[in-house]
């Protein structure tokens, strides 16, 4: 019944940064916030694996609206490799496929590995992704037992650094954990990174821990667990991270506009370009934005109006 209650936040809503606790898939993220908000008017910006932590961006009201955007930009991950060990989901929460001993791999192997892992590389894909095969999840078909080839896909890996190395000696066998991070464009797998890492060094390799630090320019900073989003929920506290407009500066770049131009915009004119690349925001002198734009020849025409003159 708490959905059906005033919602806590107005219409235009904002963001909501949760620092996502391991064992939570996305959905369940969006399904305790849209009780804690009461609104169903909440999504993400991008989904992580029930296994990792870290930086989930939620759209709430009308700023769910700007998540098509922001789930285009770069990320920023921390993440443990082990090499000499695959699994079949290329993590370590699927059934182990092989086993190799890795202690012979020099740090200098490693390293010329990981850099040809760095840069605009091709990757293919998890087989447990969400990617669509002829209308269906690739980790379903997978589940199912088909045998699931995915393309490989342009990415940009633009840091792949390691940070620590261990060696873990089980009696059996010994792998090598690395600890690293990484920074790299949307639709990178890291997963398949660490894959991809042990089959160039030829002992296999999967992901054992992964923590996302930031989408874009939201980090850890801005983020709270849902734990103390819950505790301020029960405190009557605020609980948007960054109101809409806040949101809307932190992750554009901005053109201050007039008060005849914020017209023109809510009623779906176009302006004249100033030169800017990409999609930048449009600012009223109150600070507050009035829509996205993208320029295109002799227009700037609006992406998305986000205050409409009603709001």
């Amino acid at each position: 019944m708490g959905e059906q209650r005033t919602p806590v936040v107005g219409a235009l809503g904002g963001l909501l940064i949760v620092d996502k606790d391991g064992g939570w898939t996305s959905h369940d993220v969006v399904a305790k916030s849209r009780r804690l908000l009461r609104t169903k008017k909440v999504g993400h910006a991008g989904t992580l694996d029930p296994m990792a932590t870290g930086v989930l961006v939620l759209g709430v009201e009308r700023a769910t609206k700007l998540l098509g955007q922001l789930i285009l930009t770069t990320k920023a991950y921390t993440a443990t490799i082990r090499l000499g060990q695959s699994t079949i989901t290329d993590d370590a929460e699927g059934e182990i496929t092989a086993t190799t001993p890795a202690a012979h791999l020099a740090d200098a192997e490693i390293a010329a590995a990981v850099a040809e892992l760095t840069g605009d590389i091709q990757q293919v894909p998890a087989t447990v992704s969400a990617i669509k095969v002829n209308g269906e999840r690739a980790y379903a078909r997978a589940r199912a037992g088909e045998d699931v080839e995915l393309a490989a896909r342009p990415i940009t890996v633009s840091r792949f650094d390691i940070l620590a190395r261990r060696d873990i000696d089980t009696g059996a066998t010994t792998f090598v954990d690395l600890d690293v991070e990484v920074e790299c464009s949307s639709g990178t797998y890291i997963r398949a990174l660490a894959r991809d890492l042990g089959e160039k060094l030829g002992v296999g390799g999967h992901l054992t821990a992964l923590r996302r630090t930031r989408v874009g320019p939201f980090t850890l900073e801005h983020a709270r667990t849902l734990d103390q989003l819950t505790a301020a929920a029960e405190a009557g506290e605020p609980l948007l991270s960054l109101g809409i407009d806040e949101a809307v500066r932190t992750a554009f770049p901005t053109r201050d506009i007039t008060e005849a131009q914020a017209e023109d915009l809510r009623n779906g004119r176009w302006l004249d370009p100033i030169g800017l690349p990409g999609v930048y925001a449009a600012i009223d002198s109150a600070g507050h934005a009035i829509a996205l734009l993208k320029e295109s020849g002799k227009r700037a025409a609006s992406v998305m109006v986000v205050r409409p003159a009603n709001l």
